[in-house]
């Protein structure tokens, strides 16, 4: 009974903590304003249970990008049209990449913190390597297509954060706009991609 207590305490630590700093990124004017000790305070843990639970501001902001992802990697994993398998891969890569990009602009400020977050090259994180392996798989599946995974990379550097903070919060691009800019996009390489 002792050896559950500290599970119970753990996870619901973990829970405030990660909806404090959902809360903290959502009303943020820039990702960087956001500390380890904010976060602490505002969920009401000390900063060393959040170092313990995360390592690190990169690990908190990856947990957080994590659990936001989950319905979306749900829907790809369930096979929902258009994110699934039984949709044509020609369909299934634009509907990927405006899962990607309606993902980022429902989450610019963490999108943002997490791809800023100086942990190494942005290629490297786990949750791009996921995006980018599922593109490629799908993309090795339309006839024609040479180098899916350059493809892949071309198509995801379409919806870095940094690109969609630019266009959404400089140039005030719509969301519909944008959406309907990346749908011609993705066109016109799958297009000219497997002539």
């Amino acid at each position: 009974m002792t050896e559950r207590r500290p599970r119970k305490d753990a996870a619901r630590n973990r829970e405030a903590v990660l909806e404090s700093a959902d809360a903290l990124f959502a009303r943020c004017e820039s990702p960087t304003d956001i500390t380890m000790a904010d976060v602490a305070a505002a969920a009401g843990v000390g900063k060393g249970t959040l170092f313990r639970a995360f390592g690190d501001r990169a690990g908190l902001l990856r947990a957080l990008y994590e659990a936001r992802l989950e319905p979306i990697r749900q829907a790809v994993e369930a096979g929902s049209p258009p994110l699934g398998p039984s949709t044509s891969p020609r369909d299934r890569v634009p509907a990927l990449l405006d899962a990607v990009l309606c993902f980022k602009l429902d989450n610019r400020r963490l999108a943002l913190a997490l791809e800023e977050s100086g942990s190494g090259s942005p290629y490297q994180a786990q949750h791009y390597e996921r995006w980018h392996g599922m593109l490629q798989a799908v993309l090795e599946q339309i006839p024609g297509l040479t180098d899916s995974d350059f493809t892949a990379h071309a198509l995801l550097a379409a919806t870095r954060a940094d690109l969609v903070e630019h266009l959404a919060g400089e140039e005030h691009m719509s969301r519909e706009g944008m959406r309907a800019q990346l749908a011609n996009f993705v066109t016109r390489v799958l297009a000219s991609g497997s002539r």
